[in-house]
């Protein structure tokens, strides 16, 4: 299992991840933000664990983020 973590509050919503994982990622037509899709939200963090199938994928939507606000554990 992959766990993601997204820091939503420090987004500026450059859509990279959503290029590299648009089934995972969306951007917000709220505040333009992206949104971790089936994330669940904690103090403005928030979490999902997926299956290893998405781990290419979501490393990618990591690398391309130039804030670096996702990051990734293998559980």
């Amino acid at each position: 299992m992959l766990q993601i973590t997204y820091y939503r509050n420090k987004c500026i919503g450059c859509n990279g991840c959503v290029e590299a994982a648009p089934e995972r990622w969306r951007i917000s037509r709220a505040d333009g933000k992206s949104n971790l899709i089936n994330g669940r939200e904690k103090k403005g963090i928030y979490t999902t664990t997926v299956n290893m199938t998405e781990y290419e994928e979501n490393e990618q939507a990591a690398a391309n983020c130039p804030m670096r606000i996702i990051k990734l554990k293998v559980l």
